[in-house]
């Protein structure tokens, strides 16, 4: 069922009440749906912190490690790393919004609901669960797992260095991950062609909101919680950055018409930056773009 975001989002939008998206939302994991994530090597993470900024926190492990144990319950065998955002946050239950991401089929499910720690694991007690089209996810494949490969430092700071912002200028996919209290948390994806992330400065930085499948659960929760929180990644060497802050957006139809592809534009500004070297021991080959990103 929709809440009052996402109605309000629809309605601005000029769909009819309850549309028809590209995905059909439950409460249960269908077979098919836990065939996939015993075979998923990474997952997407999205909560807030005890302190109610929001994070997405990247979990990874050979395949299995995210298991669908009965209908409604998902053990994932890993739990945020030091350093991560969310280390230690789940001692406690709390809204989360899992991705479930393969790049090199193009697939993903997401999977929103309640989470706990259970000893080193995560069980979820799931409250929605979804697949999503392909859109705008690049193909990579997983060149190497260095499972031995040392954690790098953590460099925690409230704005973004001269290398991260080239580095959101130059990346074709992130992650964002949104909440409201009340209502459970969400994370999604999103892609482009390089370019399609823009940096105004150290606190400040836009993307386009390309059309999708209609049930906009990123941009309603958002009218009613501006706090979220983004996950880059650097797909080749295993570095995350990590920002929480609060987005907007922007339904002003003339900007968005100035860029390709915008159905509008979403505005963040950047509260605080955690970036960990080599936290992921996986290393992913870029094999092409999404054939229908905006140019």
């Amino acid at each position: 069922m929709l809440h009052s975001g996402e109605r309000a989002v629809q309605a601005r939008v000029g769909l009819p009440p309850d549309p028809r998206g590209s995905a059909v939302v439950g409460a249960t994991i269908p077979t098919v749906a836990a065939d996939f994530l015993g075979q998923q090597r990474m997952l997407l993470l999205g909560a807030a912190d005890e302190a109610g900024a929001v994070w997405v926190s990247l979990l990874t492990g050979t395949a299995g490690f995210v298991a669908a144990v009965d209908e409604e319950t998902i053990v994932v065998d890993a739990l945020p790393a030091a350093g991560d955002p969310l280390v230690g946050a789940f001692a406690t239950e709390r809204d989360v919004g899992l991705l479930a991401l393969d790049p090199a089929t193009r697939r993903r499910m997401r999977v929103n609901g309640k989470a706990r720690r259970d000893g080193g694991r995560l069980m979820v007690h799931t409250e929605q669960v979804y697949a999503n089209c392909p859109k705008y996810i690049q193909l990579r494949h997983l060149a190497r797992d260095d499972v031995a490969a040392p954690r790098g430092p953590v460099s925690v700071s409230p704005a973004l260095t001269a290398s991260q912002r080239r580095w959101l200028a130059e990346a074709d996919t992130f992650f964002v991950a949104t909440r409201v209290a009340g209502l459970g948390a969400d994370t999604s994806h999103r892609g482009g062609n390089p370019g399609f992330v823009t940096v105004a400065d150290d606190r400040r930085l836009t993307w386009p909101d390309y059309r999708g499948n209609s049930m906009y659960m990123t941009l309603g929760n958002l009218d009613l919680d501006q706090r979220c929180g983004l996950l880059f990644l650097d797909w080749n060497h295993g570095h995350t950055l990590h920002l929480t802050g609060r987005a907007r957006v922007d339904w002003d139809p003339v900007r968005a018409a100035a860029v390709p592809g915008a159905q509008r534009l979403v505005d963040f500004e950047v509260e605080r930056v955690v970036e960990i070297a080599a936290a992921s021991p996986q290393r992913w080959s870029f094999d092409g773009y999404f054939r229908l990103n905006p140019a």
